[in-house]
């Protein structure tokens, strides 16, 4: 009898530190994950001056469109937590989209080599960006169900893990669709 006793026991405490474990674990690769996008994000804003002072070069009087996307790259980089982040993204994609539509209407500056290299860098930064979005939400859907279900939630709650928000865009169109470089 004390042998059963002992065996549920051991049991008991075995599922407790598998438990712990795979919360730790589902917290730090949503960190991860999180860290991932970060990078990518600081890409896209270091690009970013290169690219208005480019199409300023060409287009001197749009100078309300250039401090909009500079306002925009400063809001976004300031920005802490998901929710903010998210809202920052949108605003400054759609300044990124008036920048372009400006673009449209200087052929010399669509030609201009450095200004090519900047769109097709840009263009893949914003691959790269919605690549990092889906694996970090992927890893916060999988951390948030942990802590969801049973009888993981259990421990969860005992310790303290909270769930985490995903990196959603605002509704609108300037933040539903990415920003879209033509060449």
């Amino acid at each position: 009898m004390t042998w059963i006793l002992i065996a549920i026991i051991v049991i008991i405490v075995l599922w407790l530190f598998i438990t712990y474990n795979g919360l730790v674990t589902g917290r730090n690769r949503s960190e991860e994950a999180w860290a991932d996008i970060e990078v990518q994000l600081k890409r896209r804003y270091d690009l970013i001056p290169n690219l208005v002072n480019t199409v300023k070069g060409y287009a001197t009087h749009e100078s309300s469109a250039f401090e909009k996307v500079s306002e925009a790259r400063t809001k976004a980089m300031l920005s802490q937590g998901t929710a903010s982040a998210s809202q920052a993204e949108g605003e400054l994609s759609g300044t990124l989209k008036s920048l372009f539509a400006i673009s449209e209407a200087y052929p010399e500056l669509k030609a201009n080599t450095n200004f090519l290299e900047l769109q097709r860098e840009l263009s893949d930064t914003e691959n790269k960006i919605q690549a990092s979005r889906r694996f970090y939400n992927g890893n916060v859907r999988d951390y948030n169900t942990k802590i969801d279900v049973s009888p993981s939630n259990i421990i969860a709650h005992a310790f303290g893990f909270q769930k985490k928000n995903y990196f959603d865009l605002p509704d609108g169109d300037a933040a539903q669709n990415p920003v879209e470089v033509k060449f």
